[in-house]
């Protein structure tokens, strides 16, 4: 495949983003950057969070579970469902009745001073490894692709990658975003739905044919509740789906940063059950690929990567389809990698001005400029942080740490619990401890116990109890 064809097909979609970042751009206000001056149309975000939801990780890692995990991701999906309708009915009314721009302002009015920078930083550092590890897949995957043959260093395609997010950000943030990602989740969706059909036409598929070779397959079971100490058992899965979607969408600044810039709760709320029904569908065409793509690996005697996460690229890149594919691959995973990582660049950017150098005691213009310095701030992390990365070149090591960046939500769920279900107050001083505690006791644990999904669960219970053996009692 040409890279030549590749850089030029880049260069237009970034050209479409550009052009909808200049008309969206005109205010670079902070209401604009950080709420889009709340009037965005509901359906919009509905749709264009799920491309944010997903990301680059979801798009190249989905389709290759299916061997070992069948359609089980699927109970996960149903318990995303519930997560996402204890949002709409309980977090959601909780922020707009506060008019927060940063959600963990709810944590200083509930418990302190230090509770409310705690549960920012642990933000901030999970925020920033997941944005990091994300841009660093994309970048690999543009090095391996484009740059390597040019013999461009890698650190220029990092440049590249996270310059061309800053520059169509960098005004107006928040209100560039909803819309650019409604662009993304658009070619996101319909490079899996024509990779779909192309290998459909390969195998002389029609949908209800594909449709019963996937159904009557090995990979299509969706439900288990045979063994309950199966990571893939049901209530193991529903509930950690549940728990999942409350933490990394209700508790997490990136994806409540949209759902807060609708006109009022009642649009925020239709816009949380529409974005959760469609989410369904959409993890299940992804699942659905990845069956077809076991299947035509199989039936043109493709030998599977030894990495599960590397199906999908290595037959849209290297078993002989159509030029196309390839290149709608490529489209396809920057949609999904940079749909997720801008707004988690405007994210960081609102919590650290917000929460922890708390810019509004400044006067509104010097705020701009504040706002504009901590943007290119993180821009600059996160280059450093993928630079590391890369220098480690160990995916073992990356992904651990990728995975205990995962383990700072517990104790936001545990903080957030605890203030809205009970009417203790803590000693604020000591709540870091607890939050800090919480995920090294189960990161411990996980050592000798190997839990699934549900650490989560247990790391939000820990937390829980902690803060109530600091309760200061009325």
């Amino acid at each position: 495949m040409s890279s030549t064809l590749l850089v030029s097909i880049i260069l237009l979609y970034f050209t479409i983003l550009f052009f909808i970042s200049y008309l969206t751009g005109k205010d670079d206000s902070n209401e604009t950057f950080f709420r889009a001056n709340r009037n965005s149309p509901w359906y919009v975000i509905a749709y264009g969070m799920i491309g944010t939801t997903l990301s680059g990780i979801t798009f190249i890692s989905v389709p290759g579970w299916v061997e070992s995990s069948q359609f089980s991701y699927m109970q996960m999906v149903f318990g995303f469902f519930c997560g996402y309708f204890i949002i709409s009915r309980i977090l959601l009314p909780l922020y707009y009745k506060l008019e927060l721009t940063s959600i963990y302002t709810y944590l200083r009015d509930r418990f302190g001073r230090n509770s409310y920078k705690t549960g920012s930083l642990f933000f901030l550092l999970s925020r920033t490894i997941g944005a990091s590890f994300r841009l660093f897949l994309i970048a690999t995957v543009l090095q391996f692709a484009i740059f390597e043959s040019w013999n461009v260093p890698f650190y220029v395609t990092v440049i590249i990658t996270i310059s061309l997010i800053w520059l169509y950000t960098y005004r107006s943030g928040m209100k560039t975003i909803i819309w650019t990602d409604t662009l993304q989740t658009t070619f996101m969706l319909s490079t899996v739905i024509i990779i779909a059909y192309t290998l459909m036409q390969k195998m002389d598929l029609n949908l209800t044919s594909v449709y019963s070779l996937i159904h009557d397959s090995d990979y299509s079971k969706t439900f288990f509740f045979e063994d309950w100490t199966d990571k893939k058992y049901f209530f193991k899965q529903f509930f950690s789906g549940m728990f999942m979607a409350i933490v990394m969408t209700g508790l997490d600044q990136d994806q409540m940063q949209k759902n807060l810039s609708c006109r009022n709760l009642k649009d925020a709320q239709k816009n949380m059950t529409t974005f959760s029904v469609i989410l369904i569908f959409v993890d299940l065409l992804f699942l659905s690929l990845g069956a077809l793509l076991y299947i035509y690996s199989d039936a043109f005697n493709l030998a599977p990567p030894n990495n599960a996460d590397m199906l999908f690229p290595n037959v849209a890149l290297n078993s002989g389809l159509p030029v196309y594919v390839g290149i709608l691959f490529i489209i396809g995973i920057i949609a999904a990698a940079y749909s997720s990582a801008d707004s988690a660049l405007t994210s960081l950017t609102t919590a650290f001005c917000v929460d922890i150098i708390e810019f509004d005691k400044q006067d509104p213009n010097q705020q701009i400029i504040t706002r504009k310095r901590v943007h290119l701030l993180f821009s600059l992390i996160l280059l450093g942080v993928i630079l590391i990365f890369n220098a480690i070149n160990d995916q073992s090591v990356i992904k651990s740490l990728f995975t205990v960046a995962g383990y700072t939500y517990g104790p936001l769920l545990g903080m957030f619990s605890f203030g809205l279900f009970t009417k203790y107050r803590v000693k604020d001083n000591f709540v870091p401890l607890i939050a800090i505690a919480s995920p090294v006791v189960c990161y411990a644990l996980n050592l000798y116990i190997p839990f699934g999904f549900e650490l989560l669960i247990l790391n939000g219970a820990i937390t829980f109890f902690g803060l109530y053996l600091i309760k200061i009692n009325n």
